[in-house]
């Protein structure tokens, strides 16, 4: 047998997302290219470790065996290669963050020049809802998560690193229509569209709903802020959204800002941790790394 480290690394995100496109987001390759390198590593097999039935990947008895060891092989290389840095005085190890959907304009900028300043430490990322967010942290899944409201519980520590301002946006022909948004007569109108339940974008939402005496509303639901900017340039109605996320499409004039009482609203950006948690090496390095140059990346980036 003649595979490869790529390979396997490959398989393994394919059987863990059970999809070839999701395997391909998650390791940044094509879906030809995952396809490709999934082929040639099961034509070193003569049983089937792949079966495809309709468009759905489902993974054999056996797969599932070579798998497991795939990944305690993925394992070992990993721990080889965190001695060789270990040896040349490096910080190693795996940084662990959820966040909210988007925390993906946020995140990257306070990763990239700690990432080049210790090239030895790894990154995984879960995008998610916010409640599966805060559900990972209470699980011990993850070393920090980012959210973007107001936190309930007293069980986790936190850093403010930046503002989060949402707006009630519309796509130019619809924000030109200048919505009454009178509560009581809204089924009149356009419909609001909302992200799922556990977002923290929809909790914000209902609350500023709320305050306006309002507990019901015509309504859309989809479940990601790109899914509800599209709908919104495609004038299907209005959102509330965060506006670092779609600072661009304002820019170019697919989106318009309609002014509103209460409106914009504003909230932190925070980085939380579990207060029992007692944070590896990696993780208190990013810790520190945050508190000591959190300024110069706002200013840097987001002013």
């Amino acid at each position: 047998m003649n595979y490869t480290l790529n390979q396997l690394q490959i398989f393994v995100k394919v059987v863990q997302t059970a999809s070839i496109t999701k395997a391909a987001e998650e390791l940044n390759l094509t879906q030809p290219a995952v396809s490709i390198q999934i082929k040639n590593f099961q034509a070193q097999f003569e049983i089937p470790l792949l079966e495809i039935i309709g468009k759905k990947i489902y993974v054999t008895d056996f797969g599932k065996e070579i798998a497991a060891s795939a990944e305690g092989i993925l394992e070992q290389v990993y721990a080889i290669n965190y001695k060789t840095m270990a040896f040349k005085d490096q910080l190693i190890g795996r940084l662990k963050v959820s966040i909210v959907s988007t925390g993906k304009y946020v995140l990257p900028y306070y990763l990239s020049d700690f990432l080049k300043a210790n090239p030895g430490v790894e990154i995984s990322i879960d995008v998610t809802n916010r409640g599966k967010v805060i559900e990972s942290l209470e699980q011990n899944e993850v070393d920090f998560s980012l959210v973007s409201d107001q936190l309930e519980s007293t069980q986790f520590d936190f850093i403010d690193i930046l503002k989060n301002e949402l707006v009630l946006v519309g796509n130019t022909e619809t924000a030109a229509m200048n919505p009454s948004f009178d509560y009581n007569t809204f089924k009149h109108e356009l419909p609001l569209i909302f992200r799922e339940s556990g977002s923290g974008t929809r909790k914000i939402m209902e609350s500023y709903l709320k305050k306006q005496g309002v507990s019901s509303l015509k309504r859309i639901e989809l479940m990601s802020n790109e899914a509800v900017k599209q709908a919104v340039m495609a004038g299907l109605g209005y959102s509330i959204m965060p506006l670092i996320g779609i600072k661009r499409e304002i820019k170019d004039g697919y989106l318009a800002i309609i002014p509103r009482e209460g409106l914009p609203i504003t909230t932190d950006w925070k980085l939380i941790w579990h207060k029992e948690k007692k944070p590896s090496p990696v993780a208190k390095a990013f810790m520190n790394f945050v508190l000591e140059n959190n300024e110069r990346i706002k200013q840097s980036f987001f002013n």
